[in-house]
């Protein structure tokens, strides 16, 4: 494999993952009323807290599959419908939901873990409050999609785009949130 072909690998790994990547920071533009746990508890703490809510949760998710469809879009206006890999369109946008709603998903299953801990909404948690969505992403689009998963991000230097991914991750989260809690729609940056 040439270096272009591991930069373009790394770059579309990256590019396929963004509707896993908007959901988290559109879930707070999103967010508030009811929480999803409704105020229920597990053996005497909250179960995920006030900061995860309906309208995030499916604010969110659908905000991270809008962008999916529109990058969808641009591919086929660009003469690359299969640039995802995705196969045929349904296959696409079931992608597109199992990443948005894995990441969602794996935000709350990282407050639960945080509950559990003893870890109050908001207390900073290093490794899992930047990595809680993407692990929630992969496994809930692994679970239908192992297929692509393996493809995009496994096989051969494709691993790549993972641990570049990983790394973009990281850089990403630290800089929205301090975005988001200098523009006070966080009460936290981190």
């Amino acid at each position: 494999m040439t270096a272009l072909e591991i930069l373009l690998a790394v770059l579309v790994g990256l590019w396929v993952f963004v509707p896993a990547l908007l959901p988290n920071p559109a879930a707070v533009i999103f967010g508030g009323g009811r929480p999803v746990d409704s105020g229920r508890t597990w053996k005497g703490k909250r179960i995920l807290g006030d900061g995860k809510t309906w309208r995030g949760l499916f604010g969110g998710a659908f905000a991270g599959v809008a962008i999916g469809l529109m990058q969808i879009g641009i591919a086929y206006l660009a003469g690359s419908p299969d640039l995802w890999g995705f196969g045929p369109l349904w296959s696409a946008v079931g992608i597109l939901f199992t990443l948005s709603f894995g990441a969602v998903l794996g935000d709350m299953g990282g407050s639960v873990i945080k509950r559990r801990m003893g870890k109050e909404r908001g207390a900073e948690m290093p490794v899992l409050d930047q990595y809680d969505f993407l692990i929630g992403a992969f496994l809930l689009t692994a679970l239908f999609y192992s297929d692509w998963i393996y493809s995009t991000y496994i096989e051969g230097w494709n691993i790549l785009a993972l641990i570049f991914l990983l790394l973009v991750t990281y850089i990403l989260h630290r800089v929205v949130n301090i975005i988001g809690y200098k523009a006070g729609v966080k009460n936290e940056p981190w």
